[in-house]
C-alpha cells in the first residue's frame, strides 16, 4: 500500500493507493479517515485499484476553510480521479460521504458504473430518519461543539466508536488511535463538523439532481437499516439492497469480509451484485 498526497481542487488530499485491477474509490465518514477502510484492503487479494482518501479537511489531508458540501466533495472525488488518470471508477461510500458519492453517480454517470452506498442517509429526500439523530443538531451549530471537545476528543469519539459497532464492541485499538489523533485539536474538530453544517446546501443539491441511473447498491447495518434504499427506491433506475447481519453502523470494521465480497471481481460476471432487501 502507498500513501500519496495529490493537490487537486484548491486543497490536497492525503490518499491510500493498493492493489490493481478495476478502480474502486472508497470514501469514508465522520469520525473516520481512510483507515475505516483498512480491514477490507487485505480481503480484496489485490484484485481492485484501490483509491482510499482522507476527505477534504480530513485526516492527513490538509485543513480546509470551507468546501465541505456534498457538491464539492463530488467534485474533489471527480478531480482526484482525473489525476490519477482513472476514467470510470466503482464509487463505495459510508456515512458522510454518502450524499457526496451520489452527486458524482449522479451527476456524473458515465465516470462511476457502480454506486455503492453503505449506512447514510440523503438530505433533501423523504423517507430518512423521524427525527435526527442527537449530534446532528450539536455538530451544525457553528462554533460550538470544536469549543466545548477541545481536550475531550478522545472520550467524545470513544462513544461513537462504541455506540457504531455490533454490541458495542468498539474498533480495532490501531485505528481507534488514528481516528482520535485525526479529529484532535479545533481546527481538525471544526473540518469534521464543517460536513454536518453543509446539510442545508446538501438537501438542495440533492433535490435538484434529478434521476439516479448508475446501478446503485443501498448496504444498511443496524443503525441506519433499509432506510436509504427506501430513500433511493423512487428516484433509482436499478437499485439494489442488502443488510448486513451481525453489523452496526461501521460496516466496512464490524464486516470486512462482507464489504469485500461486495467488491470482489469474478472475470466472468463482474461485481457480486446482491438481492434487493424490501
Amino acid at each position: 500500500m502507498e500513501l500519496r498526497r495529490i493537490r487537486t481542487n484548491g486543497t490536497e488530499f492525503n490518499v491510500a493507493l493498493d492493489g490493481a485491477g478495476p478502480p474502486v474509490l472508497l470514501m469514508h465518514g465522520w469520525p473516520h479517515t481512510w483507515q475505516v477502510w483498512r480491514e477490507v484492503l487485505p480481503l480484496l487479494g489485490g484484485r481492485r485499484r484501490v483509491i482510499a482518501p482522507d476527505l477534504r479537511g480530513l485526516g492527513d489531508s490538509a485543513r480546509a476553510a470551507d468546501g465541505f458540501d456534498a457538491l464539492t466533495g463530488a467534485g474533489d472525488m471527480l478531480s482526484l480521479l482525473d489525476a490519477l488518470g482513472v476514467e470510470q471508477a466503482e464509487v463505495v461510500a459510508l456515512d458522510a460521504g454518502v450524499p457526496a458519492a451520489f452527486l458524482l453517480g449522479t451527476l456524473h454517470p458515465a465516470r462511476v458504473p457502480r454506486l455503492v452506498l453503505m449506512e447514510g442517509t440523503l438530505p433533501g429526500l423523504p423517507g430518512g430518519f423521524p427525527a435526527p439523530p442527537w449530534w446532528f443538531g450539536f455538530h451544525s451549530a457553528p462554533g460550538l461543539a470544536e469549543t466545548v471537545l477541545e481536550g475531550h476528543e478522545a472520550e467524545y469519539l470513544d462513544w461513537f466508536l462504541a455506540a457504531g459497532t455490533f454490541e458495542r464492541r468498539g474498533v480495532p485499538q490501531e485505528i481507534r488511535d488514528a481516528f482520535v489523533s485525526a479529529y484532535t485539536g479545533r481546527e481538525a474538530l471544526r473540518c469534521g463538523f464543517g460536513y454536518y453544517r453543509a446539510a442545508e446546501q446538501n438537501a438542495a443539491a440533492i433535490s435538484a439532481a434529478g434521476r439516479l441511473t448508475t446501478p446503485t447498491l443501498a448496504v444498511g447495518g443496524n443503525t441506519v437499516g433499509d432506510l436509504l434504499y427506501r430513500q433511493l427506491t423512487p428516484i433509482a433506475d436499478d437499485l439494489t439492497g442488502e443488510l448486513i447481519p451481525h453489523s452496526g453502523h461501521l460496516v466496512p470494521l464490524d464486516r470486512p469480509d462482507a464489504v469485500a465480497r461486495l467488491l470482489r471481481i469474478d472475470s466472468a460476471t463482474g461485481p457480486d451484485r446482491a438481492a434487493a432487501s424490501g
